[in-house]
């Protein structure tokens, strides 16, 4: 079996993994897109949302409780379910979010 060693090239592998020779990332369309969006944005929009979805099932049991017949009642269910989880799915972040901080802040240094 006949096997050639070549060089490394160190610039080629760079390129090839999505970094500038200095090892930072290239800059690309992806990127620069999701660079603006902060952590807090993240947070912000998700709260807007669950409380949207807590809205329109809290809207939806009303009118049904009115006895509007464009308004099922298995349609007023499942909206209050998916609120439901997504109050307990934000109220789990937060509290993970709260015990990491505090971990954090009682590290020693």
């Amino acid at each position: 079996m006949d096997m050639k060693l070549t060089p490394f090239d160190f610039s080629q592998a760079v390129a090839r993994a999505g970094l500038s020779t200095s090892g930072q990332p290239l800059a690309t369309a992806k990127t620069q897109k999701t660079a603006g969006a902060s952590f807090g944005d993240a947070m912000a929009s998700a709260m807007k949302g669950v409380s949207a979805s807590m809205n329109e099932a809290s809207e939806m049991a009303k009118q049904v409780q009115l006895d509007n017949p464009t308004v099922s009642l298995e349609d007023t269910m499942v909206a209050m379910q998916k609120s439901q989880i997504g109050f307990q799915a934000t109220l789990q972040v937060r509290n993970r979010l709260v015990s990491a901080y505090s971990e954090i802040m009682n590290m020693q240094v």
